[in-house]
């Protein structure tokens, strides 16, 4: 059920802002932009700041990598506002549409490095489970990946376990394939800020 907090509650400056996108964007301001501008200083700006930092901040991933990682945490949410916005994000950034969809399918016969294999599939256990273990680590280890990159996966991991609940506690509206492909752009222009 969708909540109506999300179509008013906003300052005037907020409103003009969100009139502005939706004249030059031709696209409504997905509701995931909404609810960072509702209540910032309780949300919005350091749900920001964490979100960007995660996505965009320093990383041997790749922002395509990090936007699949995104995804895939999501789909096994199955958070179907998340899934939509990050497989086109990440789509996107790899240039490969067909690559996030094998790899959103079945990660173990997609056609994607051992490291980002093994991670997701530490995310998809982390996230259905709630917990990984030292085994778990291990293996995602001996794919290649460094301890700093699983750090930067389960930040990733992080900023969308709250952003897919907050999704489908809101029930935020899917987008059409065009108002996802509009966001993914933006996405990949300015980040998470």
């Amino acid at each position: 059920m969708r909540l109506a907090i999300l179509d008013h509650g906003y300052r005037p400056q907020t409103k003009l802002l969100f009139a502005l996108i939706r004249r030059f964007s031709g696209h409504r301001v997905p509701d995931a932009a909404k609810i960072v501008f509702y209540r910032p200083g309780f949300y919005g700006t350091r749900a920001k700041a964490f979100t960007h930092a995660a996505m965009r901040g320093p990383s041997a991933w790749s922002v395509a990598d990090r936007e699949l990682m995104a995804a895939y945490v999501s789909q096994v949410n199955g958070t179907a506002f998340c899934i939509g916005a990050h497989t086109a994000t990440a789509a996107r950034a790899y240039g490969d549409e067909a690559k996030v969809a094998a790899a959103l399918q079945d990660p173990e016969t997609a056609p994607i490095e051992p490291g980002l294999r093994a991670t997701l599939r530490m995310l998809g256990r982390l996230t259905r489970e709630g917990t990984v273990s030292g085994t778990d680590m291990r293996e995602v280890l001996a794919a290649g990946v460094t301890r700093e990159q699983i750090e930067d996966a389960l930040a990733v991991a992080a900023a969308f376990a709250v952003t897919d609940r907050l999704a489908d506690a809101f029930g935020f509206e899917l987008l059409s394939p065009e108002g996802f492909d509009a966001g993914a752009e933006f996405l990949l222009r300015r980040g998470y800020r």
